[in-house]
């Protein structure tokens, strides 16, 4: 065979201890939260947020974010949990793959939004903070595709195509034994974390506040993922005009990041003044974890009209 990447082995997808059977993509999922949990705390706490705030936060945050994950993979993929013989117990098991990204990014906004008002934080403070964390959880978490042999795209001759067994239920009955497909998981793992890096450099060269970049997450992630879907040939949901509906949701998250920047850009022409609901200003705090001249800040905000904020 010419050069790929081979697929792990299936028995390294899951192991036991004791009665416990814990699965690879699990892990990567809750390395990919734990991760982003640290950078986000981290990042808010530069701000005067106290210790701990994320927690608080994504108490209510994760368990939405997963259960609109799955349903959201679910109801987009009906025929494989809800045909003749079918055991609905299935439509549980997310330790086997197909979390939606997108059905998690709405279960949990929702969520965050509940615990961002009950620990007192400017939703959109704490946005703007998750969006890298974001791309290093989704980074993390692509590496379970890689465990449970899923998330691969159109046949290749690149020396970096991914071998796939031809048992797997989602290998094309067309194809012969031994092709090899483009490395989706691998491919928005690269994305994710190039997108890091330019979230954090337009970030301190434009100090984006008040949702501006997790405006340019949305846009960055759904550019990238518009492109992955086109090529993927994994899926079983075809969405409308028989385009799936993850490119559908891609454009959307396109389209909603853009809105979301011109609207935060003609509302919010100044830096936040505090993270806070309330407005309270800790000590020694800085904005978005970057250093400002408090003089300038003084005479900027003097030259500004008075202005209610929300969330």
């Amino acid at each position: 065979m010419e050069l790929s990447i081979p697929s792990p082995d299936p028995a390294w997808a899951q192991f036991h201890l004791g009665p416990l059977t814990v699965h690879i993509y699990a892990l990567c999922i809750l390395t990919g939260i734990i991760a982003a949990m640290l950078i986000t705390q981290r990042r808010l706490s530069r701000r005067g947020a106290e210790s701990g705030v994320v927690l608080d936060i994504i108490m209510w945050a994760v368990p939405l974010g997963i259960v609109g994950a799955r349903f959201y993979h679910v109801f987009t993929h009906i025929g494989d949990y809800f045909f003749p013989g079918a055991n609905l117990w299935d439509v549980f098991a997310i330790w086997d793959g197909g979390n939606a990204l997108y059905g998690s990014l709405l279960g949990g906004a929702v969520g965050a939004y509940i615990g961002c008002r009950r620990a007192g934080i400017r939703f959109w403070s704490f946005a703007d903070a998750l969006a890298p964390a974001m791309l290093v959880a989704q980074a993390i978490g692509r590496l379970g595709n890689y465990f449970n042999h899923e998330l691969f795209g159109l046949p290749t001759t690149l020396p970096w195509g991914l071998q796939i067994e031809a048992s797997n239920p989602k290998f094309p009955a067309n194809l012969p034994d031994g092709t090899v497909f483009h490395p989706l998981f691998l491919y928005e793992i690269i994305w994710n974390l190039a997108g890091v890096a330019i979230l954090l450099l337009l970030e301190r060269r434009f100090h984006l506040q008040w949702g501006k970049l997790f405006a340019l997450y949305l846009v960055w992630y759904g550019l990238g993922r518009s492109w992955l879907e086109a090529i993927r040939i994994d899926p079983t949901s075809d969405g409308f005009l028989n385009i799936p509906d993850n490119v559908w949701a891609s454009f959307a998250a396109v389209a909603l990041g853009v809105i979301l920047f011109i609207i935060h850009t003609r509302h919010h022409t100044g830096a936040e003044p505090s993270i806070f609901r309330d407005g309270r200003t800790p000590p020694n705090a800085t904005t978005s974890g970057i250093e400002e001249d408090p003089d300038a800040e003084m005479a900027h905000a003097s030259t500004q009209p008075s202005r209610r904020e929300s969330d």
